[in-house]
């Protein structure tokens, strides 16, 4: 799993039935400090993130593990909203 953070959307008119009725997020990657990486990904929104909150992802095989991605052509989904992390006892982040 990964930390990012939504930083926008992706519109898609034309797609394979399978994939109606998913949003798709564009997602920047987080290190543990809450920095962004560079990298992003494309994420399937299985809980209703917005602009700019921190999600926590899924990739690969797993990403097919939600009721809402079972058996789809999915890679990447969002499977929660952060509300705050620690590392060894001190607050990296706070909603």
């Amino acid at each position: 799993m990964n930390l990012g953070r939504v930083v926008g959307t992706v519109v898609s008119t034309r797609k394979e039935p399978v994939l109606e009725g998913i949003r798709f997020l564009l997602v920047r990657l987080l290190d543990e400090q809450g920095k962004e990486t560079g990298a992003f990904v494309v994420s399937a929104d299985g809980v209703g993130a917005g602009p700019g909150e921190i999600v926590l992802t899924a990739a690969g095989s797993s990403a097919r593990q939600t009721a809402m991605t079972k058996d789809r052509p999915v890679d990447n989904v969002i499977l929660a909203i952060v509300d705050e992390w620690e590392i060894g006892g001190e607050t990296q982040y706070v909603k």
